[in-house]
Formats: structure tokens, C-alpha cells, sequence
């Protein structure tokens, strides 16, 4: 059996042991071909049956049971829109039911993983100020009226620092995948269409006079999906940041081709305001005043690392907040301007590419979405 994430996306799910390499039907997805999915990693998979294309994937679901100790799966019940992909390696699957906001996803019994869409966010007026990856979404969000601004860097791809490769799986490599161009004809995966990756994956065939049209794109949800079917042989190519990159080539099952930032600069994430925190100038100025100090700390520690003990420190910091281990956080620690200072000509860049590539619905000026004001006045003072 061919064992293969869909591009598409599940409605239903039978239940079956997934654990006895038993094959559950799975309904309403892709109209194109039946392919099969991948739980874990091993030879279970799930026949795929019904074909119907889905696109929007922020629909959102809740728990309303728990899968069985024995690793039994249960039925999966979703909207009549969409469910995104299924793709964890662990055979003990999820349970999941509609839900108007927010998705929650089970795995094993062990942990629970929240998604809540930055639109989401913004929608419910609570958030006052965040940091978010700059994605299709984001944009769409903006076009569709939803007021945010992107006020300061929160990372970026800068040439000479490491923060996302092109990779290609270690036997594709060997095989001649050494270069941009040698990804024509192959397939590259994603985390989802409309993210920092596929936007970075374009930008870097379009370098060399490709096109998205000349890979075939496999989203794959999640970067720990992207990661084990580069392992599996599923892809023969991906987009990884750190410290997934260097795990991936300790392992030995992929290569590196080239860094995104040796490619392009791009502005992969940022700070932004909500419209009503906005308003408040004197806290949003102050806000800026006390991140330009902190992107001052961090650039000192990170990128100038001249001083071994406060690098040392903030990496404890970081840590210490998200939960990661240390070593994990040094590997991952991207690039910040010294000063916090957006790449605002990037974001138009970026506005303009995915418009042209149909990612956003209606029009959208980067003078709606930015505004580097608040950091200006606050680099004054």
C-alpha cells in the first residue's frame, strides 16, 4: 500500500485499530485521486475515499471524547467545510468535534495542542499586543477588514545567519538535488499552503527562473510532519528552520542546499499592535521603548555575541517562557535588528507576491498594515 499524507483534507474517519494495521475508510476528501495516510510511520495507514478539493483550514473543532487505552481510534466528526490533516506518528489518534473558534487537538492522551488563528485573536478584542509569523492568513485578515498593524521585527531571514534551509532528503542529494534548480520536478513539502514556507519556497524558484508550478507542493500541517516524511522518503525536499534543520542533518537523512537568507531577505515575523491598543499612544510608544531596549539585549547577546554569560542568560529566559530545552533554543534563536526596525519594503514585497499568486482575497496596501511610527518615536526618547 502506498503510504502518503493528502494535500487535501479528512471529514470523517471510521473507527478501527489503527495499532493492528487494520485500514480505516476516510470520507470527503481530494476529487482528484485516492491516496492513502499516514499515522505512524509505520504500516498502518488509513484508505482515502470520496474526492473533494478543501482550502480553508482554520475552521476549528473540540474534544468530545478520548480515544480507548488499547490505542482504538474513534470517530472523528468535523464541519461540513474541512478538518486539517491527521498526520501524527503516534498510533493512539484524536478525537475532535465542531467548534466555531479554536481547534484542539488529542494525541496519546498525554498532551493537548491548541491552534487559535491570529484572526481569531484579533476578532475576540482581548490581545493588545503579539508577535505572529507574516502569512497569507495574516494578510487576508487585513484585506478583509480586520485592523492590525505591524509595528517592529520580531525575526527575519538575514544573510550569514542561520534560521531556514532548503533541505533536500540525503538520498535525493546524493542523487544530484544539490541546487535550486534541480527542484523542478520534485516534490517539496510545507507546513500548509499560504505559510512563511511556501512563500519562501516560491521566492527561491522564482530566483532561478522556476515556479511554484514546476514542484508538486505537499502540505503536511506540521513541521514534525514535514521532518518524518523527508525521513520516510515521502518528499524529496522541504523548508526547515532551526533547530529542526541541524536535527535533521545529525540524523543523516537530509542535506542541506542552500539557506533561504543567501536567497532573499525576508521579514518572516513581526510585532504588531491591535487597533485599539493603537490608539493609546503614549502606552504604545512606551511598549515600543521597552522592546527597542530588549531587541538592544538580545542583539548584544544573540548576534553579537560578545558576551558568553548574557548569551547564556537569555537563552534560560527563553526557555524558561516557552518551555523548550536550552540546547533546542540555541539552535533557534533567529536574527532581530539591533533596534527592532521592520523591513516595511519587505512587507510589500510580500503583499504584492501573494496577491499575485491569488493568496489574498481583495486588495491590500502595506501602508494598511504597517506602521513603524510608534518605534520611531521611541528610538527619540
Amino acid at each position: 500500500m502506498a503510504v502518503f499524507a493528502p494535500v487535501q483534507h479528512i471529514r470523517a474517519l471510521g473507527q478501527e485499530d489503527v495499532t493492528e494495521r487494520c485500514v480505516a475508510a476516510v470520507a470527503w476528501t481530494g476529487q482528484h485521486h485516492e491516496v492513502a495516510v499516514d499515522f505512524s510511520r509505520e504500516e498502518n495507514g488509513i484508505s482515502v475515499e470520496w474526492k473533494e478539493w478543501i482550502l480553508h483550514t482554520y475552521e476549528g473543532f473540540k474534544i468530545f471524547c478520548f480515544c480507548h487505552s488499547d490505542g482504538c481510534t474513534v470517530e472523528v466528526l468535523a464541519p461540513d467545510d474541512v478538518v486539517g490533516i491527521f498526520y501524527f506518528y503516534k498510533t493512539r489518534v484524536i478525537c475532535v468535534n465542531r467548534h466555531e473558534r479554536f481547534a484542539f487537538f488529542v494525541n496519546e492522551l498525554d498532551f493537548v495542542l491548541i491552534e487559535i488563528p491570529v484572526d481569531r485573536i484579533f476578532a475576540s478584542s482581548k490581545v493588545d499586543v503579539g508577535a505572529t509569523g507574516i502569512t497569507a492568513g495574516l494578510y487576508n485578515m487585513a484585506a478583509k477588514g480586520q485592523k492590525l498593524y505591524i509595528v517592529a521585527d520580531k525575526g527575519r531571514e538575514e544573510k550569514g545567519y542561520s534560521s531556514s534551509a532548503l533541505l533536500a532528503s540525503s538520498a535525493e542529494y546524493d542523487n544530484g538535488l544539490t541546487s535550486i534548480e534541480a527542484l523542478k520536478g520534485k516534490r517539496v513539502g510545507i507546513t500548509q499552503k499560504g505559510s512563511t514556507f511556501h512563500y519562501m519556497l516560491g521566492r527561491m524558484l522564482e530566483s532561478k527562473g522556476l515556479t511554484l508550478d514546476d514542484v508538486t507542493i505537499v502540505p503536511l500541517g506540521k513541521l514534525s510532519a514535514v521532518m518524518a516524511a523527508l525521513q520516510s522518503g515521502q518528499i524529496d525536499a522541504c523548508i526547515l528552520n532551526e533547530p529542526n534543520i541541524t536535527k535533521v542533518k545529525n540524523e543523516g537523512y537530509g542535506k542541506e542546499i542552500t539557506q533561504v537568507s543567501a536567497v532573499m531577505p525576508y521579514q518572516t515575523s513581526g510585532i504588531f499592535y491591535s487597533p485599539e491598543f493603537a490608539k493609546n499612544k503614549d502606552a504604545a510608544v512606551r511598549f515600543m521603548k521597552a522592546y527597542n531596549k530588549a531587541c538592544n539585549e538580545y542583539y548584544n547577546a544573540v548576534v553579537d555575541k560578545k558576551d558568553p554569560a548574557k548569551l547564556d542568560e537569555v537563552v534560560k529566559i527563553i526557555a524558561k517562557y516557552v518551555k523548550t530545552p536550552e540546547a533546542d533554543i540555541r539552535l533557534g534563536l533567529p536574527y532581530v535588528d539591533k533596534n527592532g526596525v521592520l523591513m516595511a519594503d519587505d512587507i510589500k514585497t510580500q503583499i504584492d507576491w501573494y496577491s499575485s499568486h491569488g493568496m489574498i482575497d481583495g486588495k491590500l496596501d502595506a501602508k494598511d498594515v504597517v506602521n513603524t511610527s510608534f518605534l520611531e518615536e521611541a528610538m527619540k526618547k
